[in-house]
């Protein structure tokens, strides 16, 4: 990655990227040295320091990019120049040229000026060129370009309705994901300090939420449906319909979604109990470890500095290699020969080391969590046991997570490829190759999750043994298998309950936007909106619960590996929490109300409780 990045900076891509040239390979803002059989280059262009297109709106929306002579301009128009003659009194002023080099701003208003000048009426740009461009304030020819990148199948008035209802609603989106923020650091909050009544109470909100926004949406949908519409002018009667529609869409979805989640609370509720245990033990690591709750954080602080860097990298790889001619005669610079694969290797590199960055998020949890655990008196705990962690994990486990997460790379790219081919090949293949690759598909979605699991849990044993990765990894499957059903019990319990927490973060979220996108005073489509909210209330929500997701996952790989060489005999005490251990007595006695099956899980929970 960093030959990659070195190499496209060396061959001057990051200057022209940065500055922009013109269709000859010019560099503006710099004197330049000739190309070979390149018509007007090596040009001195230290006063041009800005890229102006004779016509912007020239786009090849097959490969997205501007078709327009570029030149270099010492000054971009702040006004819309409507003739030559603009264009003259432009030049003359501001000692801009706007019209080609070999053209003098007295020839502009010659006849063989119209094909050498800018396309009439020149738009005015806007006052900070970006990247040195001369960018219209009057960005309409864009649209076009942007509607190139989404594929509609009927007509693209649905996307100005959508797009024209983001952009009326845009205070009510960013107020109700303000909304989602506040409700998942409160749901931290109860997390952490009345963990016992928790489960109970997001049951119950869960159940009376999801009861609640199936009334209302098929409420709001025969509301809508009874209301007349003759009162409804006919520029609107189009967005009304798209939103019954939507609406009824939405409470059938949501009506589905209850009776299964109905049904799985119902499986489920024998084993409520158990979890509040779970919470309880869980919420203890975050009284001792507050920090955790800002991992999240961190993480996504490093993905966003990484994300930057890569898409720098990529734009300047988009302009480095040697100058070549185009179709047109203008100017292009191309790799050849083996380099010019080097951008395979560029998305390699982002879905390593997003995963890179992910597990060493997840070695840190572990390394801090396992040090609360196994620390008998937790008035001894380490000042910070977080920064002890990442210590822990920059000087001795970096080779670990590397190895953890190239794994995951190796599975993610095969399926990202069958993705690409199915997606291309879309009614096109034959009923037997397209069950193939959706059987492919998700058998690698599958694969990928599991390791995902069995890394985390890998990560773990690291933390506690600080063995390499693949001695790791076998240590974690051992203690998974040889406790299967108690880590089915318990850890299926857990993320069950928290995969409510986020569900009753949605659904507050959702309602809210429902209530308010409906009755707002502009008209429009608020489908698209309300997507948006409820997106990103399940990816803040699960960014929190998720670190309580790994901190319940490391508690039990300790807790199975705490119990597998140690009886509680002198010399040999059990290092976990006593309501742990009362935790485990509960589901015994739990599952032998259950019936066979829980008989089966307390004998396998029996040979433990013995060595207490």
């Amino acid at each position: 990655m960093g030959f990659i990045c070195g190499f496209s900076v060396a061959t001057g891509a990051a200057a022209r990227l940065v500055s922009g040239y013109d269709s000859y390979g010019n560099i503006c803002g710099q004197k330049n040295a000739e190309l070979e059989s390149i018509p007007y280059s090596g040009m001195d262009h230290t006063h041009r320091k800005y890229v102006f297109f004779l016509d912007p709106c020239n786009l090849d929306l097959i490969n997205r990019k501007i078709k327009s002579e570029a030149l270099c301009v010492a000054a971009c128009p702040r006004q819309e120049l409507k003739t030559l003659s603009d264009v003259q009194k432009f030049a003359e002023m501001n000692g801009s040229a706007l019209c080609h080099y070999k053209l003098k701003p007295s020839e502009y208003t010659s006849s063989k000026a119209s094909s050498l000048c800018p396309k009439l009426p020149v738009p005015a740009s806007a006052p900070i060129p970006f990247f040195h461009r001369c960018a219209p304030v009057n960005i309409s020819c864009y649209a076009k370009f942007a509607e190139a990148l989404i594929t509609f199948v009927s007509d693209n008035s649905v996307l100005h309705r959508l797009i024209s209802g983001v952009m009326a609603s845009k205070e009510i989106i960013l107020g109700l994901c303000l909304l989602s923020l506040v409700l998942s650091m409160i749901l931290m909050v109860i997390i952490r300090y009345i963990s016992r009544v928790l489960v109970w109470i997001v049951t119950i909100l869960v159940i009376l939420g999801s009861l609640g926004g199936t009334g209302v949406l098929w409420w709001l949908y025969a509301k809508q449906r009874k209301s007349p519409k003759e009162t409804i002018i006919p520029e609107q009667l189009q967005i009304a319909e798209d939103n019954l529609r939507a609406l009824l869409i939405y409470a059938i979805s949501a009506t589905v979604f209850t009776v299964i989640l109905f049904l799985i609370m119902l499986f489920m509720r024998k084993r409520i109990a158990l979890t509040i245990a779970l919470f309880h033990v869980a919420g203890k690591v975050f009284i001792h470890l507050p920090l955790l709750v800002f991992q999240p954080f961190w993480t996504f602080f490093a993905l966003v500095l990484f994300w930057a860097y890569w898409i720098m990298t990529l734009l300047f790889l988009g302009t480095t290699g040697s100058a070549v001619k185009n179709d047109q005669g203008f100017v292009e610079f191309r790799v050849s020969g083996p380099l010019q694969y080097m951008w395979w290797y560029h998305v390699v590199g982002l879905i390593w080391i997003s995963e890179f960055i992910l597990a060493c998020q997840q070695m840190t949890v572990a390394g801090a969590v396992v040090t609360y655990y196994f620390t008998r008196d937790k008035r001894n705990l380490p000042f910070t046991p977080i920064l002890a962690s990442v210590n822990r994990l920059v000087r001795y486990h970096l080779g670990t997570v590397a190895k953890g997460s190239f794994i995951i790379t190796l599975v993610k790219i095969p399926r990202m490829i069958l993705m690409y081919i199915h997606s291309q090949l879309k009614g096109k293949e034959n009923a037997c190759a397209r069950c193939m690759l959706k059987s492919c598909i998700c058998c690698l979605w599958c694969l990928e999750k599991c390791l995902n699991y069995l890394n985390q849990n890998a990560y773990t044993a690291t933390a506690i043994n600080s063995t390499n990765f693949c001695t790791s990894a076998k240590d974690a499957f051992v203690i998974l298998v040889e406790n299967a059903l108690r880590v089915a019990a318990i850890n299926t319990v857990g993320d069950f309950m928290l995969f409510l927490g986020k569900v009753l973060i949605v659904c507050s979220t959702g309602l809210a936007g429902i209530m308010l996108l409906n009755y707002q005073q502009d008209y429009t489509v608020w489908v698209l909106p309300l997507i948006i909210v409820c997106l990103f209330a399940f990816l803040v929500a699960h960014c929190f619960l998720s670190i309580y997701e790994m901190v319940v996952d490391v508690l039990f790989l300790c807790f199975a590996i705490d119990t597998k060489y140690n009886d509680g005999s002198p010399g040999r005490e059990f290092y976990m929490d006593k309501v742990l251990m009362e935790f485990v007595e509960n589901s015994r006695k739990a599952m032998k109300e259950a019936g066979k099956g829980g008989a089966a899980d307390a004998r396998e929970l029996k040979p433990m409780l013995k060595k207490r």
